[in-house]
């Protein structure tokens, strides 16, 4: 919800009415250009078909792009427009963990599973307003795929999905006179969440200003495995060491922390070479039967 691009189309929500409980959402927007393909006088009519279908998808992607861009921009002027009136107050992670701790305001997190289970604050309450989409159909999965493909390996960001019930369960939680802290990992979906629970009627709502991942280890109490920090990232970056939260934590650390991914990386290059030589001698294991 991953640092992340916000992957989604989270304009929408609060200005819509699905009757579905659950929208999907791909975890990354970017696509690769097609300018480099060099056609041939060679090829087929099915290539040139398919070539042009692949345009016409890309033509498609970058106009979905465009829109997910010009709505993301409309959001930002209504939330900045929020926090300018006062209509949502801001908080420092630390000011917020005065305000747990010392006033014992109750505090909402709604990021998704993936990021909460890796570390949350003592005593919050956590509904996600998206969450990791598990289902297995038809229209679930080629989103799925096309996630992986287009950053989710290296990022480890999941397809999510936007609870329709999320207004519901918060309401069912706390009273709308309330005055209710919201976070997520980075900001973004705190602040669609926060614009959404203002319209339903809560007017005393509080945002962490830069998400839970500007927290210093101090500002909160923290439970789980793993620090704040950590808990939006994920996949190849995060295996390999090569995440800003990681490289931060390397200068602090030392040459110890840096030596056990430089270790990681190293391995992976072998296997990378292992494969590659077994490959080879596979075909001319084949080519020799061939022969033969």
């Amino acid at each position: 919800m991953g640092a992340v691009s916000l992957p989604i189309n989270i304009v929408s929500l609060t200005n819509s009415n699905s009757n579905s409980n659950f929208t999907s959402l791909s975890a990354t927007s970017h696509y690769t250009s097609l300018s480099s393909l060099q056609l041939s006088p060679s090829l087929t009519a099915t290539t040139t078909l398919s070539l042009k279908s692949v345009v016409r998808v890309q033509a498609d992607s970058e106009d979905y792009e465009l829109k997910q861009m010009r709505d993301m921009a409309a959001a930002r002027k209504r939330w900045e427009a929020l926090i300018r009136d006062g209509k949502v107050k801001v908080l420092t992670p630390r000011e917020a963990g005065y305000a747990v701790q010392l006033s014992n305001k109750p505090f909402l997190d709604v990021r998704p599973s993936n990021e909460h289970n890796k570390a949350w604050v003592r005593g919050s309450t956590w509904i996600p307003i998206f969450d990791v989409d598990k289902r297995l159909d038809a229209g679930s999965i080629p989103r799925k795929v096309m996630n992986f493909v287009m950053g989710g390996w290296w990022s480890g960001l999941p397809t999510l999905s936007y609870d329709s019930q999320f207004l519901a369960k918060v309401e069912e939680k706390f009273p709308k006179d309330t005055e209710l802290i919201v976070a997520c990992q980075k900001g973004l979906r705190s602040l669609a969440a926060c614009e959404l629970l203002y319209n339903a009627g809560y007017q005393n709502l509080f945002w962490v200003q830069g998400g839970l991942e500007a927290a210093d280890d101090e500002d909160l109490i923290v439970e789980g495995p793993m620090p704040l920090k950590f808990a939006g990232i994920g996949g190849v970056s995060e295996f390999l060491g090569w995440t800003d939260q990681q490289r931060a934590a390397a200068a602090k650390e030392g040459w110890g922390y840096r030596l056990v991914f430089s270790a990681r990386l190293l391995g992976v290059f072998l296997a990378v070479d292992a494969l590659y030589l077994g490959a080879q001698q596979i075909g001319r294991y084949i080519q020799d039967i061939r022969s033969h």
